[in-house]
């Protein structure tokens, strides 16, 4: 598949392919048809035969089928009697909507197109297995499992200008796919209209050398059901920033994750509407979490990255259900100096408690208005926190703004906002860069002037 053109979401033989295609659908009504439809259907032959090669996209095949049923009608029907007009008329209307279909689909859900990182370091990436012997698998019937965690980190790195880089975060298109379709079956969409997220090209390089120097930690958890490279834009930002981002995969939870090579997919699904009963059932998930995010932190100690990543300067973080279990983390684990809590709602009976580290909590409107409990729940737990603890909605933002979806999920304002495909995830990188280098690297910022130019500030505690 060739690269799109910016804006169009199509690659130039794509479009030409669409072309040709419109060719043979108009080729009765204009002058020359016969010329027209063979010159059209050898455009569609020759793009198709090309993107085939390349990589062809699901919103091409009705383009190339009804181009071959147009034209092979069209072939049988020669020397015969001309189809009456109206007939010829709805039915040429109808291919015309096919036809506009597809490059409407290509805008609605393109290839993800991955910003390039603005620090000064280039993006290295790893990832890990983990068990931790002192705690039992809280989903699994054998009761002598323990809990295992994968785990991704990103991290400043050298440059490699000719190494091949990730795809969709993920370092092979095997795991890439694997990912983008039980992230599908999650949202209980068809596989294939993600499936042009599964090769998109980010920008880490896998097992790079890392950069000179001790890097700050970011021990990050994604939503519900996400996996470890939900937030590759993120990660790759911060990153890039000259910090060390260790993204979990909680398994169980992931809509799938490898164990020794094993897949294993998501359990949440919920089979009581006891609201009590759910409310547990997310209570434990959340601390199994932040246990989770504890022991990730312990782990990064002992690995060869570990004289290049300064755990003593560690910020936790998390997206939605990930954004409770930071919290959570935060008020358990004090060796946790700050955390970014990215529109993660919690549970109005249960507090994450109290916790006395700095905090920033970054939210959209639009999950406040679907939820009319998420700020004032929020709230009550933000005001656990120290004075440093603030609360920025991001305008127009929706509640995917945040995460690598916004790159391809449809322009649904309910679910991404109307903020634009990357400029919620740039304020998002931006606002928690801010406030963990305040906290974290003791650069002096006025913090409230500086966060407010994102959004609209508050101040819970």
């Amino acid at each position: 598949m060739t690269e799109p053109i910016p804006g169009l979401s199509m690659s130039p033989l794509e479009i030409l392919a669409v072309l040709g295609a419109l060719a043979v659908v108009l080729a009765r009504w204009l002058p020359h048809r016969t010329a027209v439809l063979l010159n059209g259907a050898a455009t569609v032959a020759v793009a198709g035969t090309a993107l085939a090669a390349t990589g062809l996209r699901w919103q091409l095949y009705p383009v190339l089928a009804l181009a071959a049923i147009v034209a092979a009608v069209a072939v049988a029907r020669r020397g015969r009697r001309r189809v009456r007009r109206r007939f010829a008329i709805p039915a040429t209307a109808a291919c015309l909507l096919v036809l506009a279909a597809a490059p409407f689909a290509a805008w609605a859900l393109p290839v993800p197109v991955y910003p390039e990182p603005t620090g000064e370091y280039a993006v290295g990436t790893a990832v890990y297995q983990w068990t931790d012997d002192a705690r039992p698998e809280p989903l699994s019937e054998d009761p002598d499992d323990r809990r295992a965690v994968v785990v991704q980190l990103w991290y400043p790195a050298e440059p490699r200008p000719d190494a091949p880089t990730t795809i969709g975060g993920r370092p092979t298109l095997e795991a890439s796919q694997a990912i983008t379709a039980a992230s599908a079956d999650f949202f209980g969409i068809p596989a294939f209209l993600l499936a042009d997220a599964a090769a998109a090209p980010s920008h880490a390089v896998a097992d790079a050398p890392a950069a000179p120097g001790r890097f700050p930690v970011i021990v990050f958890s994604p939503g519900l059901s996400a996996t470890r490279t939900a937030n590759t834009v993120l990660a790759e930002e911060w990153a890039s920033r000259g910090y060390a981002v260790a993204a979990v995969d909680h398994p169980y939870d992931a809509a799938i994750t490898y164990l020794d090579g094993e897949p294993v997919h998501s359990r949440n699904t919920l089979t009581t509407t006891d609201e009590d009963e759910i409310a547990a059932i997310n209570r434990a998930n959340i601390e199994t979490r932040a246990a989770d995010l504890s022991f990730v932190l312990t782990r990064l100690d002992t690995i060869a990255l570990a004289d290049h990543l300064d755990t003593g300067r560690a910020a936790v973080a998390g997206h939605s259900r990930g954004g409770a279990a930071a919290l959570a983390a935060l008020a358990a684990d004090p060796r946790f100096d700050a955390a970014v809590h990215i529109d993660g709602g919690l549970e109005p009976t249960l507090p994450p408690g109290p916790f006395s580290q700095p905090a920033l909590s970054i939210t959209s409107p639009i999950s406040a208005e679907q939820n009319p409990d998420y700020l004032p729940t929020l709230d009550a737990a933000l005001v656990l926190g120290p004075a440093e603890t603030y609360r920025l909605s991001l305008p127009h933002a929706g509640h995917f703004s945040f995460t690598d979806a916004a790159l391809y999920f449809p322009p649904v304002p309910s679910a991404v906002g109307t903020i634009g495909r990357t400029e919620g995830l740039r304020a998002t990188a931006d606002a928690a860069m801010l406030f963990l280098d305040a906290v974290l690297r003791d650069r002096p910022a006025d913090l409230p002037d500086a966060l407010d130019q994102y959004g609209d500030l508050a101040f819970p505690a």
